[in-house]
């Protein structure tokens, strides 16, 4: 495991599936954790669970799509903690579905939560991080990055975005000594990839355990990824050893992804 003693991470996303592994991950890593969502009381759980293990966290409740929120939340933390040293945009929601059922309303509103909530997170950190010398940025975005998932237009638009704006990132902020990378992860056994699946069922009138078959058998390791094998990722990013990894997309998905 590597060591993360005395950083500070905000992890948005963190109520749950991979958020939440990414938040216990890091504080066993021995960093503090400020665990970021709208919903508090789930929040409260994750932030419970991690101080029952001897680890450290508190919970911050805001819209990752409110500049102000985001940047009150910095302030704060900056305030208590001294610095920020990690920041994982995480949070993200879905609303794909064909352009022809897509509504501007479900457009608008995931652009906000998945790009303008990067956006939001990065402003308002930037300037604590270039002051400090030091800052790691990591995006939690998809394997769509490198291959476009069909009937995902949003998400395949606003992971794409995302990925090249870090590699821009990377250009701007190395200098500071901050990296800004991405993770792409793959089938993860979370609830999303649950309820994924049973969508595809009932569509194609297949049982669960069907299609559950058909998604491990398209991974070379035969499996889906549990969360804290994605969460690890995650943490070596925001190591002192990846200091000089800067501007990459680094897939967690067994080998799924035929592109390089």
């Amino acid at each position: 495991m590597f060591k993360l003693s005395k950083k500070v991470a905000v992890v948005t996303g963190a109520s749950r599936g991979i958020g939440r592994s990414m938040a216990e991950t890091y504080a066993r890593a021995g960093a503090h954790v400020i665990c970021v969502s709208r919903n508090e009381d789930a929040l409260n759980v994750v932030a419970d669970g991690i101080k029952s293990n001897g680890g450290s966290a508190s919970v911050i409740a805001i819209n990752v799509s409110n500049l102000e929120e985001f940047q009150n939340l910095i302030k704060d933390t900056t305030d208590t903690y001294g610095s920020v040293d990690i920041l994982v945009n995480n949070a993200g929601i879905t609303r794909d579905t064909l352009i022809v059922r897509m509504s501007e309303e479900d457009w608008d509103t995931v652009i906000d939560v998945n790009l303008k909530g990067v956006f939001n997170g990065i402003k308002a950190v930037s300037k604590t991080m270039i002051k400090n010398d030091y800052g790691r940025i990591i995006n939690i975005t998809s394997t769509s990055v490198k291959e476009p998932i069909k009937g995902l237009g949003i998400s395949n638009t606003i992971r794409g975005a995302v990925a090249n704006w870090a590699k821009t990132l990377s250009f701007e902020l190395g200098e500071y000594g901050i990296t800004v990378n991405n993770i792409l992860p793959g089938f993860t056994d979370t609830a999303r990839l649950r309820s994924f699946i049973k969508n595809i069922a009932e569509k194609k009138g297949q049982s669960i355990a069907e299609v559950t078959q058909a998604l491990e058998d398209s991974v070379p390791a035969g499996r889906f990824a549990d969360p804290d094998e994605t969460a690890a990722a995650v943490v070596f990013l925001a190591a002192t050893q990846a200091a000089y990894i800067n501007g990459i997309n680094l897939p967690v998905d067994g080998g799924r992804t035929q592109s390089l």
